[in-house]
């Protein structure tokens, strides 16, 4: 399973192929938002989830230039990337 084939499927079914094919890094909290890494493969995805109302808003590609990143890091070593 790639991101790739992940990013094609309406959400429900991207939540089922996480857990299925991805293994759990961690997870921090962002604004609003619990996040939860994954490892897919060779990708790293985020789940964002409003812990108010028990929803995961969106699934994606970690975008590794945004400033969450430092969350991460703080926590565990990332592969560099560049």
């Amino acid at each position: 399973m790639t991101w790739n084939e992940l990013s094609k499927a309406p959400l429900d079914k991207k939540i089922s192929l996480l857990y299925e094919h991805a293994h759990f890094v961690m997870a921090i909290r962002y604004y609003r938002y619990k996040v939860n890494l994954y490892l897919l493969g060779n990708d790293y995805v985020e789940v964002f989830i409003n812990h108010k109302q028990t929803l995961i808003e969106k699934i994606t590609l970690l975008d590794h230039s945004h400033s969450r990143m430092k969350f991460y890091s703080d926590q565990i070593k990332l592969p560099s990337f560049h």
